[in-house]
């Protein structure tokens, strides 16, 4: 039986302070029922002696303290899981928004799970296709990675997420592969394209959908990622499949752990953020990875706004820190019509050569990836010198590469939001954009590739 508390001393906005507490500890869940029947819900975010302070899951408008009855549960916040998931949608405290039955649950798991220990890690080595040729052929994803992708207010970051997840999948084997995607923060109508898409397409049947929108209160906005990850890891570790997540937008996470740390009147950190947003975000990214002697795997592809286009705002420094590269996209290829507009000068995915090459991918990957980055970075210069001094101060040679940055932009970035490449058609375009330059200019390329690739005829 658990004991009822009628002690509530002070409510202050989302903040409730309980008095004369007994055994009660941090993120333990709590009910508050009032005269007429009504429930709510909160945990305790802070334990004082007796004294308990609870945040509300619900507005406390309208809350009569004197004769509420707070019984505090004895667990944290928990996830029903079980396969049933898969093809649901879900709010952001897990339950169902689909007007579909309530899961029978498996189990239940705490949702914030436990983190990984580094000694049981297995290193990320196999490839993800994503069809889409700038991160495949460029920034490859590598199963057990955490590869953000940094966005700004405005660019096409929500139609980027549902084409990967939408196209994701593992090459030559017969493994099962699901994607969790969870959305916090979003508007309503993010969320009937994010759940049409899905449902369109029939990408749902292998998915499980987690919405938070941004009118739900900011302790879901918190728990959000964290039942996604928690599903994520029933999937992976208990049923043995290969599960990528996508969260978007962790700006939204970040401002209402910001929100929640304000009402707590806590010391802010940069930018009034808490000083322990690095901590919080790690605990959530390093739960992403390979287990060794599990068969399953997480993937993790966070989607983050940047504020004002700034890379050094605390949010993308951050996750800059915790994770293995960064997908960018650019403003500028936006305006320009390039689809999806991913800048593939300064994004970087730290693991891509532990997936690529022979019997993952294909050999000449490594090389032509090399030469295209080169031959790419040594086009844009060749384009803003032509800006400062004009054409003529060019030479032969730059105006192909000038050429060849117009193309590889046009051909291989753009490709729209439904095309789905297969990784040898990515290294195709490559090798045909790389056609445009000297042979002599290939100096990335071994020459029994460049035989095979660029003269087709001379490997006869």
């Amino acid at each position: 039986m658990l004991k009822e508390y009628r002690t509530i001393r002070e409510v202050v906005g989302p903040l409730m302070m309980v008095e004369g507490v007994e055994g009660v500890t941090y993120d333990e869940l709590v009910e508050i029922q009032q005269a007429d029947g009504e429930k709510r819900r909160g945990k305790v975010l802070e334990v004082n002696g007796d004294r308990a302070l609870v945040q509300l899951f619900e507005s406390s408008r309208g809350l009569k303290i004197d004769d509420s009855r707070v019984r505090f549960l004895g667990r944290g916040i928990e996830l029903s899981v079980s396969m049933d998931m898969l093809g649901r949608v879900f709010d952001g405290m897990g339950e169902p928004r689909d007007d579909g039955p309530a899961i029978i649950p498996e189990a239940r798991r705490n949702i914030n799970g436990t983190a990984l220990n580094p000694a049981s890690r297995d290193y990320p080595s196999e490839f993800i296709q994503t069809g889409i040729s700038a991160i495949d052929g460029l920034n490859t994803l590598v199963r057990g990675q955490k590869l953000p992708v940094f966005s700004g207010s405005g660019l096409p970051h929500a139609q980027l997420a549902t084409q990967i997840a939408r196209q994701a999948r593992v090459l030559g084997r017969d493994e099962m592969f699901a994607v969790v995607f969870g959305a916090i923060g979003i508007t309503f109508e993010e969320a009937d394209y994010f759940i049409g898409d899905f449902r369109r397409t029939g990408a749902i049947e292998h998915a499980v959908l987690f919405m938070n929108l941004a009118n739900d209160p900011a302790i879901e906005r918190i728990a959000t990622p964290r039942m996604a990850l928690t599903a994520a890891e029933y999937l992976a570790y208990e049923k043995d499949m290969h599960v990528l997540v996508i969260l978007t937008d962790m700006t939204n996470y970040a401002e209402a752990l910001r929100e929640v740390s304000a009402a707590r009147k806590e010391v802010p950190g940069r930018r009034g953020y808490p000083g322990y947003l690095y901590t919080d975000l790690a605990s959530m990214y390093e739960r992403a990875g390979r287990v060794i002697g599990k068969k399953g795997s997480i993937t993790q592809l966070p989607i983050l706004t940047m504020p004002e286009d700034d890379i050094t705002h605390p949010i993308p420094d951050l996750t800059g820190y915790i994770t293995e590269g960064q997908i960018i996209l650019s403003r500028e290829l936006h305006r320009k019509g390039i689809q999806p507009p991913i800048n593939v000068l300064p994004s970087l995915s730290r693991l891509k050569d532990k997936g690529i090459g022979e019997g993952k991918t294909r050999a000449d990957h490594a090389p032509t990836m090399n030469q295209l980055f080169a031959a790419y970075s040594r086009g844009k210069d060749a384009k803003e010198l032509a800006v400062i001094l004009g054409d003529a101060a060019l030479s032969d040679v730059d105006k192909q590469y000038a050429a060849f940055s117009d193309a590889f932009e046009e051909e291989y970035v753009s490709q729209g939001y439904q095309a789905d490449r297969g990784i040898d058609e990515t290294l195709d375009i490559g090798w045909k954009l790389l056609r445009m330059l000297p042979r002599a200019e290939l100096k990335r390329i071994r020459d029994d590739m460049l035989d095979e690739y660029y003269d087709p005829e001379a490997a006869q």
